[in-house]
């Protein structure tokens, strides 16, 4: 089959590292990329170091409203579907591109293949519930990485066309886990190579909710710098100039920033760390895979599999609230593997070959 997969942002990047690897095996793929995150480090140093084929479009589509965005890679989706006809269209997670893609294909009576399926906050206040949402009621095959969301689709009437095939973000997690760390790819603002501490924490923060103002960064940093070691927080790019100055205005010396990272550098971070605090879905997920204890600052909670033994734990941007699920110890069963065993990307792929024969 031919079969357009659309990505455009850092996350989709590294489930298509798993997923275009095993795809190409079998199929020929086309590769789209919405331009969602454009610059080299929230983009194309992902492509390099994980082995991502380079994109057969770059539509460059980035900034503006939500509805910008979407509408604009809706059209040029769509002109792309049109020169390619391909027999399918594949998407990940939960971002504007994927609700483009899916639009875009299923308008034109093409099949989607959803992957990340089936997730859900359990509000539309968040926008990536709504993109998440319409998504999985556009598509064609439905690929969950939990129990709990297959679940979730066949309340929602779906359960007929979704697969539980575990986490594609933990095939390329074991992929990237034991390969060697180059510690000189992170870089300060200025360029300059970060010399690691140690010891450290490792903090991801980007959700609009936690960065809109300088209020609640405030608080969540100010929790950081509290502890007994180093934080390393690499910052997106949005956030460079608030990050900076609320550290330097509120004389925060035991954060490190740094910029964005690339997903190996990420892994072991992850790894190494005393423990994480984050925004970020993924590095949540990457953080009960290594076995370290990861805080979510967010309203609600994104994967209810991690939140067991205090593995995860969900808290206010707030610095005692944070502080506070910092100190609780974690309990980790060796037995329970919500995510999976790692070869997601070739349960996948066996679906789709059983489901072009039965077309």
């Amino acid at each position: 089959m031919k079969i357009v997969t659309v990505v455009g942002a850092r996350p989709q990047f590294i489930k298509a590292a798993a997923g275009s690897r095993q795809l190409r095996k079998e199929h020929r793929e086309i590769l789209v990329h919405t331009g969602q995150h454009f610059d080299d480090n929230m983009s194309a140093v992902f492509f390099r170091e994980m082995g991502i084929p380079a994109p057969d479009y770059n539509l460059g589509i980035a900034g503006g409203t939500h509805a910008q965005m979407t509408g604009k890679m809706l059209v040029e989706i769509e002109r792309v579907l049109e020169a390619e006809l391909p027999d399918a269209l594949l998407v990940y997670g939960d971002t504007n591109s994927t609700l483009a893609g899916a639009l875009a294909a299923v308008k034109l009576r093409i099949p989607v293949f959803h992957v990340e399926a089936g997730n859900r906050l359990g509000t539309i206040d968040n926008p990536e519930e709504v993109n998440r949402t319409l998504t999985d009621h556009c598509s064609t095959l439905l690929f969950c990485a939990t129990e709990d969301a297959r679940q979730k689709l066949e309340r929602e009437g779906l359960g007929e066309k979704a697969y539980c095939v575990g986490n594609i973000m933990y095939d390329s997690f074991l992929h990237f886990a034991g390969q060697p760390w180059n510690k000189g790819n992170i870089l300060d603002f200025g360029g300059a190579v970060v010399e690691l501490p140690e010891s450290f924490y490792y903090m991801t923060c980007h959700r609009q909710e936690n960065t809109y103002s300088d209020e609640p960064l405030t608080e969540i940093l100010s929790a950081m710098n509290s502890l007994d070691a180093p934080t390393i927080y690499p910052v997106h790019p949005r956030n460079h100039e608030r990050a900076l100055r609320v550290c330097q205005n509120r004389g925060f010396k035991n954060i490190i920033l740094t910029q964005p990272v690339g997903y190996s550098d990420s892994v072991h971070l992850t790894q190494t760390a005393l423990k994480i605090v984050t925004d970020s879905g993924g590095l949540q997920c990457e953080a009960f895979y290594a076995g370290v204890q990861c805080v979510f600052v967010f309203d609600h909670v994104a994967w209810p599999e991690t939140m067991v033994g205090n593995r995860n734990q969900l808290a206010r941007a707030k610095r005692e609230d944070i502080l506070k699920k910092l100190s609780a110890k974690q309990e980790i069963d060796p037995d329970y593997k919500p995510f999976g065993d790692g070869h997601a990307a070739e349960t996948i792929c066996g679906i789709i070959r059983n489901w072009e024969k039965e077309s």
